[in-house]
């Protein structure tokens, strides 16, 4: 397990393009045969990744959490954005599609992964936070997701977002999780920007084809920065940081939130006429 630590809001204005990078952006993710996990001390949330082939995939406490399983102290989100596979979650299987999304409670002792057809394999994004309650593992698939179409095409922001665990779906502790779709044509999320002061963000972004690039603004309103990301390439957004982006084409995003509270509208919004 990778560990990063997150510069805060006076330091970061003074570090490199490369600085950047290694403080706020998961590179490694996605590796066939593999599960990857990087630690980030923002919220202590997990980001990680898990592309079985021939042999299932477990997903085991590495020694920097001091648990005997992963979830032991934890919950769980998992979106499967390649082939179809499952999971498996104490001798329950649970089959996923692209795009489903399985939640993880605390205290489960032992979660796997398997793919369907090692030649198209399944590929789970994890996202874990700390948990103080346990609640039931639960499987969403794509139909069951709340849905809400935002934007306009002269905007260039036409998405569809899809809610999975929040208050209105699947329970959790503090997790809230689901993905956004822009439709061919439009390239923005999230503008105008916003903060939240009360939890971190993580994007993971998916389905961009190997040519396109999303430009990932982060950073204070008044001071704003911006990172380059490829396909399945995810970037932690400190409460202290906006969280927006602009690509060279459509693409998806896997957003996951920890923290304080669990309402979805509680931004703190950082105006386009502000922003510097």
């Amino acid at each position: 397990m990778q560990i990063h630590y997150s510069p805060s809001r006076t330091e970061y204005p003074t570090l490199t393009t490369e600085q950047l990078r290694a403080a706020f952006l998961v590179e490694s993710l996605f590796t066939l045969g593999q599960v990857e996990l990087v630690y980030t001390d923002n919220d202590r949330a997990i980001v990680g990744s898990a592309v079985p082939t021939q042999a299932p995939l477990n997903l085991t406490a590495d020694a920097e959490l001091r648990a005997a399983c992963f979830c032991e102290r934890r919950e769980l989100g998992v979106l499967n954005i390649g082939g179809s596979g499952a999971a498996a979650v104490d001798g329950q299987r649970f089959e996923m599609g692209k795009l489903d999304c399985l939640y993880v409670g605390r205290g489960s002792q032992s979660v796997s992964f398997t793919s369907s057809d090692p030649a198209v394999p399944a590929a789970f994004y994890l996202l874990s936070y700390p948990a103080h309650a346990a609640h039931p593992t639960r499987l969403a698939h794509l139909a069951d997701a709340a849905k809400a179409e935002l934007g306009t095409a002269a905007e260039a922001n036409r998405r569809t977002i899809y809610k999975y665990i929040h208050t209105g779906g699947i329970k959790s502790c503090q997790l809230v999780m689901g993905f956004t779709q822009l439709q061919e044509g439009s390239v923005w999320n999230t503008m105008p920007a916003h903060t939240h002061t009360r939890r971190s963000e993580i994007y993971m972004y998916f389905d961009l084809g190997p040519s396109r690039r999303v430009m990932h603004f982060m950073g204070t309103p008044q001071q704003t920065r911006h990172l380059v990301i490829a396909d399945r390439q995810a970037v932690v957004s400190p409460s202290w940081s906006i969280h927006s982006a602009c690509g060279t084409g459509a693409y998806s995003f896997c957003w996951g939130m920890g923290g304080e509270n669990q309402t979805f509208e509680d931004m703190d919004p950082a105006p386009l006429d502000q922003l510097r």
